[in-house]
């Protein structure tokens, strides 16, 4: 005997059936997602399948004007969306775009436009009538002439004429042409389908109160988008709070149903399509084998993703803008299991699977983000406090990747600076690892910020000078001690004074042991380094070699590497920038 139709587990084929073809369609190009659509057995289910968010990026990849074979398939719950997502600039009624969709929506379907203005989104078009035209009554004694040349009418009674809202921004002469020529279709078909229904929407429309109608559609339009994760940017950026690995770890545990018509369908489908497979949170995901904790996981990830662009007030209408919104929350979802896990472990894909079911998505964000927020408030806590910032200097003092990496810090939301490895100066971080990359050169500024501090010297003068770095201010000091030019500073404060050409080139020839290029940097010129370094500054040796020594060892082989193979005759001032020179 055949199973019920309406069984659930014929339900739960239906599911999955329909799932998959909604995510064969969204990972085709536009223009065959569209042909692969219209050629299905049933295509009119098939779109009504679709979450609002997967549809509207497909008809915004097709072009709306392209997709309107689409559009006609769509559930009134899909066009409602559609002018949601369209015809508000924030909290503000966008009336060239309500224009716009009218014209596509009465190309997509006419009749059927006319049936949902007057049976469900009276207000919403009242109020966008009131901002566009004016209602005028002819009396049975009254000449047409007094309304004007630019008025019309259908019937002989109720006259309409064409306004620029005061509100709204002026409209260009074809801008208005065109609102004119859609409008008087709009009220025809109207018209058309239900005359005196046409006639009492028209009477109420003149009588719209504009800021209340506004305000009370706005909030009904938040509403529905917030049950999709499109909250209001004061409660989405809520997604940025931090969150500690012990208060994740005492939270409850998630619910996810058993079986698959107990989950808010239809799930979205095109975010987990732009995943990639290098995060560990894709990596994980595949290793979810309940149906019901993936969809759950999927929908979650979906909301998580429409909260960070309400957060970031970003527009996204097409798979690139939806890629970097998908690739931020797996970066910082990733970093959130893996702050999860034993200190020094990256948990495998099973592990992190495991933590997906159990965790919240938007917890293990806040875990994930909360890392690089908590570096970014070191390092302005540092600063209020460090040497270079009460001496006026620059990040620039720093260095090219520590001035890169301090940038990164110090702005609202902390970026990684990646320097263009994988295309990009500043990007979202994406691991742990890259986390604590930051943080050690952090560390490492901080610890040379300390050094400088107990070295007693004066900068001021130098402070707007071009490429005056931490490397030549410390090379130069050393220099001129090294050469005896300030032989009674050692207890007063130094001045740092820039190295006259001939005295730099003496010092230059004790630099190097051996004659023939690539020559090393002798030891001694190295000990005599450290020497100074701890008696102008008064710390051990031990202290200094722990704080900054692999710094300190890198300045040398950038010196190396720089200058190795350059002969004393070949020196120009012009091209020395590890040493402050006198200019000629």
């Amino acid at each position: 005997m055949e199973k019920d139709a309406l069984s659930p587990e014929s339900t739960e084929n239906r599911i999955k059936r329909l799932y998959d073809e909604r995510a064969a369609v969204l990972s085709l190009p536009p223009e065959k997602a569209l042909d692969r659509i219209l050629e299905a057995e049933a295509p009119a289910a098939l779109v009504h399948s679709f979450s609002d968010e997967d549809f509207y990026l497909l008809v915004q990849e097709i072009g709306p004007g392209d997709a309107l074979e689409l559009v006609s398939l769509a559930s009134n719950r899909q066009w409602e969306f559609l002018l949601d997502m369209e015809v508000w600039k924030k909290e503000r009624f966008d009336s060239p775009a309500v224009t716009r969709w009218i014209d596509y929506l009465m190309k997509a379907d006419a009749r059927r436009l006319a049936r949902w203005v007057l049976e469900e989104k009276a207000e919403f078009f009242e109020l966008y009538l009131f901002r566009n035209i004016e209602i005028r009554i002819r009396e049975h004694d009254e000449d047409p002439s007094v309304f004007g040349e630019d008025a019309f009418t259908l019937d002989d009674v109720l006259y309409v004429r064409f306004i620029d809202y005061p509100f709204d921004s002026p409209l260009s002469s074809e801008e208005k042409k065109t609102r004119q020529e859609v409008l008087m279709r709009f009220l025809k078909n109207l018209a058309e389908y239900d005359y005196p229904r046409y006639h009492h929407f028209l009477m109420e429309s003149a009588h719209v109160i504009p800021a209340e109608s506004e305000e009370e559609m706005y909030r009904l339009r938040s509403i529905r988008m917030a049950e999709k994760g499109f909250l209001p940017y004061h409660e989405a950026v809520g997604i940025y709070r931090a969150l500690s690995p012990d208060k994740v770890k005492k939270r409850p545990g998630k619910f996810i149903p058993k079986r698959l018509s107990d989950l808010l369908l239809p799930v979205p489908v095109g975010f987990s399509r732009v995943l990639g497979e290098d995060t560990l949170f894709a990596r994980a995901i595949r290793e979810v084998e309940a149906q019901g904790a993936l969809f759950q996981i999927q929908a979650e990830f979906a909301a998580l993703c429409n909260r960070i662009i309400s957060a970031d007030q970003k527009t996204v209408q097409d798979r690139e803008a939806l890629r970097e919104v998908v690739k931020k929350a797996c970066g910082y979802v990733s970093i959130g299991m893996e702050r999860l896990a034993p200190e020094h472990e990256k948990p495998s894909p099973a592990q992190a699977a495991a933590m997906l079911v159990r965790y919240p998505l938007e917890d293990l964000f806040r875990l994930g983000f909360g890392a690089g927020q908590a570096l970014k408030w070191r390092a302005q806590k540092w600063k209020k406090t460090s040497w270079f910032f009460n001496q006026g200097l620059p990040l620039a003092f720093w260095g090219e990747e520590e001035l890169g990496v301090l940038g990164g810090l110090l702005i609202p939301r902390p970026l990684f600076y990646d320097n263009y490895e994988t295309g990009f100066l500043y990007r979202e971080f994406a691991t742990l690892e890259e986390v604590r990359k930051t943080e050690r050169i952090l560390e490492g500024i901080m610890a040379l910020d300390d050094l400088f501090s107990h070295l007693n010297i004066h900068v001021t003068a130098l402070a707007g000078r071009p490429f005056f770095t931490y490397k030549n201010c410390l090379l130069t000091l050393w220099a001129a001690h090294h050469l005896g030019l300030n032989p009674k500073a050692d207890a007063d404060a130094l001045p740092v004074t820039p190295l006259a050409m001939s005295d730099f080139k003496g010092f230059f020839s004790r630099l190097w042991e051996g004659k023939n290029p690539p020559r090393k940097i002798r030891k001694a010129m190295k000990a005599d380094f450290l020497a100074w370094l701890c008696t102008r500054s008064g710390l051990s040796e031990d202290h200094v070699r722990r704080r900054v020594g692999s710094i300190l060892e890198n300045l040398f082989n950038t010196l190396e590497s720089e200058y190795c193979r350059v002969a004393l005759t070949d020196l120009d001032p012009r091209f020395i920038h590890l040493f402050l020179i006198q200019k000629p």
